[in-house]
């Protein structure tokens, strides 16, 4: 690649499924919108908003030198540990969906947990760069970076949160992976995280509920099995070319808030097979471009950086369409580009711009 040029493929391809995202947040939510809103473009109006918003910032961030990113990482870093602490403060924090995870700005939300993602992405990625010779070392290299992701986790479960800490916890061990971190330590964590895990069930038994119902979601089909069970009756029938645009009738208050979570069962319904492989391939086009830039990188701050931009997305992407199909239990995570979600667009658009600058580095 030609030093100075961008990477036309994967700014294409976030282009066009930001905008079929769009596109299917009015038809996942113009019926719910009008109902609540007596508006039925609210949703997909304040999701245009951020797209433009993040289109603009994520050129601007691909002309910036992705090396300020190390300079400043712990800047970015403490300036979001302070917002994780703040949002969860009655008072100052606004509570959506049982959790108290936003700032409210009028009709608008921000989400400080989905700016910590990135922010620690960097910050991961400049501690394995410094600390290249001893992170095979357990008590000098991996507990400390290990202390500062549960201490994260930790605020974001306050809210509580436990998808969005799952996607940052599994993040940051994929770099540490990368990073050289022996294999053998991640299967004493997974031990140590399944214990963690039967905890929080203990501490909060809706999520044993969630998990009864991801077993066998008839057992409770009008609780905790409801929304996988809409989404399969979204899924199932769409056949090859799905039912067509607009036409879909789990968003007649069956399926709820489908613009969010379960986006992507709408997708299917109206577009069948065909809209889940375009789909499909814009994801893997993303994923694989992205990774592609981590492994071309001549400098190693932004191997890293590459790689943990690009697996956030993919795990995510991953986790949600598990969800959907009914294969984990719910988290309540978006898919990225296309879920209504202002931050998550907006910080997702940002970090390709970064995924962009280190793609011109590149000779």
């Amino acid at each position: 690649m030609k030093k100075n040029s961008v990477n036309v493929v994967l700014l294409i391809s976030v282009l066009l499924i930001s905008i079929f995202g769009i596109i299917m947040i009015y038809s996942a939510s113009y019926v719910w919108a009008e109902y609540k809103f007596n508006n039925p473009f609210k949703f997909v109006i304040n999701q245009g908003v951020f797209f433009i918003i993040g289109v603009v910032f994520m050129m601007i961030i691909s002309h910036i030198d992705y090396k300020v990113y190390y300079e400043k990482s712990n800047l970015f870093f403490i300036i979001c540990l302070i917002l994780l602490i703040l949002v969860i403060i009655p008072g100052i924090g606004s509570v959506r969906n049982g959790s108290r995870s936003w700032f409210g700005i009028g009709s608008f939300g921000i989400q400080p947990s989905e700016f910590t993602k990135l922010s620690l992405i960097i910050f991961t990625s400049k501690y394995l760069v410094n600390n290249e010779r001893i992170i095979g070392n357990f008590f000098k290299g991996v507990l400390p970076i290990l202390g500062i992701l549960f201490l994260v986790f930790g605020l974001i479960m306050l809210q509580p949160d436990f998808g969005t800490g799952m996607i940052i916890v599994m993040s940051i061990i994929g770099l540490l992976f990368i990073g050289g971190v022996d294999f053998k330590f991640f299967l004493k964590l997974g031990i140590v995280g399944l214990f963690g895990i039967v905890g929080l069930i203990v501490v909060a038994p809706y999520r044993l509920k969630r998990i009864i119902s991801f077993i066998n979601p008839w057992s409770d089909p009008l609780g905790a099995g409801f929304q996988i069970i809409q989404s399969l009756y979204a899924i199932g029938p769409g056949g090859l070319f799905g039912y067509g645009f607009l036409n879909s009738r789990q968003k007649h208050f069956y399926l709820p808030e489908p613009q969010t979570d379960f986006i992507f069962s709408i997708i299917s319904e109206e577009f069948g097979f065909m809209g889940i492989l375009i789909v499909s391939i814009l994801f893997l086009t993303i994923i694989y471009t992205g990774f592609k830039i981590s492994r071309s990188s001549n400098n190693l701050f932004g191997k890293y950086l590459a790689f943990g931009i690009t697996f956030q997305i993919a795990f995510q992407a991953i986790l949600n369409l598990m969800v959907v199909v009914g294969l984990i239990p719910v988290t309540g995570v978006t898919l990225p580009f296309l879920s209504y979600g202002g931050s998550s667009l907006l910080i997702t658009l940002c970090s390709i711009g970064i995924l962009l600058n280190i793609s011109r580095s590149q000779k």
